[in-house]
């Protein structure tokens, strides 16, 4: 039996949804003192897993889900967050948010990023971001992919303000997005429930004040492979727990570990977990089937994330402490 089924599979799915619910209703009741929970639903297989526990925690006419779909959005996401709302028969809101990012500018700012490593980009073309170097025992670096209108994809490497440029319009959408949450939150009395997994909790795959920002975070001690596990024990709809991880935040088709992970979202599991519990680099190289000296780059990519997105979950610092 491998880690991944032994360790990170097995665990005891109704025990999970009665630990996670009943922390979900201790918190509206005891701590927060509100009436229901409100969810972004954006057709990907985490917000999928928290609308379904929320609907089990507090009962579906006490859930809304909120779809904020964005000019870069999938048509398959927007499917499936429908599908998912239909399932679970919850009150549903959409609001597109576009022609907000467009008014503060997320689009102008990222795409003059973009022109300055190609000229040519405007209407018509598509765009992503894809780490490269650090399983090569390389600094990681970025990459710009641009697709033009004919079809034909071009890269080039982005220099460090670029980069910085760009994720900073993007992480608008994550924002706006987490705004529009709290408002339906307040004008219902409602908690907002946030939606990372551990996988990307530990290594900082969220957006400070964005998406990981929430009131409830019924997921963030689950393995990412414990989710897709949970998404079928819920019994969500098939592409629902068939559909493979993205970012939905570029115009190009871009996997989280084209643009964050070091390695796909099962094998990444495996090694965060033989990272936390003390496995050496030569019992991951085994299970992962890569060598010893590739192992113990992902070890040192783990850290490296950890120490780079440490910054995500400080406190505001303060002169003194504030009782």
């Amino acid at each position: 039996m491998s880690l991944l089924e032994e360790k990170i599979l097995s665990i005891d799915y109704d025990r999970e949804i009665e630990r996670i619910t009943d922390m979900m209703r201790r918190y509206l009741r005891q701590t927060a003192h509100r009436r229901g929970l409100v969810v972004a639903i954006s057709g990907g297989i985490d917000s999928s897993v928290c609308a379904a526990l929320a609907v089990e925690a507090v009962g579906r006419k006490r859930v809304l889900a909120l779809r904020l779909p964005e000019a870069d959005s999938s048509d398959a996401t927007g499917d499936r967050s429908l599908m998912l709302a239909e399932h679970l028969d919850i009150e549903t809101i959409t609001t597109p948010i576009t022609d907000i990012l467009s008014a503060i500018g997320c689009y102008q700012w990222r795409d003059s990023a973009i022109r300055e490593v190609f000229p040519d980009y405007g209407d018509g073309w598509k765009n992503k971001i894809v780490l490269e170097g650090g399983l090569e025992g390389q600094y990681n670096h970025f990459k710009l992919v641009v697709e033009d209108p004919e079809g034909r994809q071009h890269s080039r490497r982005l220099e460090y303000h670029q980069y910085l440029q760009i994720v900073a319009a993007t992480n608008h959408k994550q924002r706006i997005r987490k705004t529009l949450e709290y408002f339906h939150a307040d004008r219902k009395n409602y908690a907002v429930v946030g939606t990372p997994n551990l996988l990307e909790y530990d290594q900082g795959f969220f957006v400070k004040n964005g998406d990981g920002s929430a009131d409830i975070k019924p997921i963030a001690h689950l393995y990412k492979s414990q989710v897709y596990g949970m998404a079928r024990h819920l019994g969500l709809p098939d592409p629902i727990c068939d559909a493979v991880p993205t970012t939905d935040t570029y115009s190009l088709a871009q996997g989280q570990d084209e643009f964050y992970f070091a390695l796909p979202y099962q094998q990444m599991d495996v090694a965060l977990w033989a990272y936390r519990n003390g496995l050496p680099a030569s019992e991951l190289s085994g299970e992962l089937g890569i060598s010893e000296e590739r192992a113990q780059l992902v070890y040192r990519d783990i850290e490296a994330k950890r120490r780079m997105t440490e910054y995500l979950v400080m406190d505001p610092a303060s002169l003194e402490p504030v009782q």
